[in-house]
């Protein structure tokens, strides 16, 4: 398993973290297979890490029918 050490807000400590599914290409949920869901190993509390940007959404007015 893949770890990792970052603050965990149910803790409200610096807990150790692992990668729920860690082998290359191995997360069902995601194209690519790398895996953003990480767990406390302490409590449990989830954090996803590298999910992708919203794409930018331009303030254009939208079209009018006539």
């Amino acid at each position: 398993m893949t770890h990792l050490t970052r603050y965990c807000t149910g803790c409200s400590d610096e807990r150790l973290f692992e990668q729920f599914h860690a082998e290359a290409g191995g997360c069902p949920d995601t194209g690519d297979g790398d895996c953003p869901e990480w767990a406390c190993t302490v409590c449990g509390d989830a954090l996803l890490i590298g999910l992708p940007l919203a794409e930018l959404v331009t303030s254009e007015p939208a079209s009018r029918a006539a």
